[in-house]
């Protein structure tokens, strides 16, 4: 099945902008922290309410984006996972030139710049997966379990992958702040949370993660390449040696165990997860992009 995806349409948006992003990101940040009762929790309430809107704003222009590409998408098992399958080859912002280039070319600085964007945009792939995973059917439920249990380091603090990639940040010595990172980064997690926080979007979110795991090897690879040759040893690479091969792992449980029974069981789902997966790429693609302006320009 040969899949072409059409370019993204340049308009003007409220919302992929440097000041909503940034806000929203905040607000991400705060909501999502754990915290204590407070004798104005009505009033942080309402401004919830207000962001939670704008978020849907937000999400909503990128399902406009991407609806035409998902529609076309089959809805039938077998059709379905192959058009998922085949988005590693032909999906937006793939095979983009930043990762040979990080590979082969950047320096140490730039990688650096490279981290600290990442970093600051980081929405966290365990707990996106286990807020996406509540109240799913019991197949697709017990995939997101296993993935997280990996994600977790199978119970040891060593092996969880979220402080292998803070002990990186640590070793770069970079400061990831949101003040300091494009604005196409904070858009990239704050539509990934934004999926994975909502329940109506649920289907969406399944899509989008099990698209980060089709299509994040080949890209950790190259990055894992690219910090060898600047000289880091290999615990120093290995939140991007360890995704550079557990994820082709992942990605084959996730399709089989994930995607393959729920649109099985409701055909419906695999316009949501296609609309879902294609969001995450375009704000990929967008995030690359963005990233090339700076350290290639």
């Amino acid at each position: 099945m040969a899949t072409r995806f059409a370019p993204q349409q340049q308009h003007i948006s409220q919302f992929l902008t440097d000041s909503f992003q940034r806000g929203l990101a905040h607000w991400n940040r705060e909501r999502l922290e754990p915290g204590f009762p407070t004798d104005d929790w009505q009033r942080t309430l309402d401004r919830d309410t207000r962001m939670q809107r704008l978020e849907g704003g937000f999400l909503e222009e990128l399902r406009a984006e991407v609806r035409d590409e998902a529609a076309a998408a089959p809805t039938e098992v077998e059709g379905f996972i192959e058009w998922f399958e085949e988005l590693k080859q032909v999906g937006p912002g793939q095979g983009d030139p930043l990762f040979p280039w990080l590979q082969d070319h950047a320096s140490m600085e730039q990688m650096r710049w490279f981290f600290e964007q990442e970093a600051a945009g980081e929405a966290g792939f365990d707990d996106l997966v286990a807020m996406t995973q509540v109240k799913l059917p019991t197949l697709p439920k017990l995939e997101l379990a296993r993935n997280y249990w990996d994600e977790m380091g199978h119970g040891t603090a060593k092996g969880m992958h979220g402080p292998m990639l803070d002990a990186l940040v640590e070793t770069l010595k970079v400061d990831p702040k949101i003040e300091n990172t494009v604005w196409q980064s904070l858009a990239l997690a704050n539509a990934m949370t934004a999926m994975a926080t909502s329940r109506r979007y649920a289907w969406h979110s399944v899509g989008a993660l099990g698209v980060i795991e089709l299509t994040a090897p080949g890209r950790s690879h190259m990055v894992c390449e690219g910090l060898k040759r600047l000289g880091l040893n290999g615990k120093e690479r290995r939140y991007f040696s360890l995704h550079a091969v557990l994820d082709i792992k992942h990605s084959e449980d996730w399709n089989r165990e994930a995607i393959r029974p729920a649109v099985s069981e409701d055909p419906a789902r695999a316009t949501a997860m296609a609309e879902g997966a294609l969001i995450r790429l375009r704000c990929g693609a967008r995030c690359f992009e963005a990233y090339r302006d700076v350290l290639m320009g």
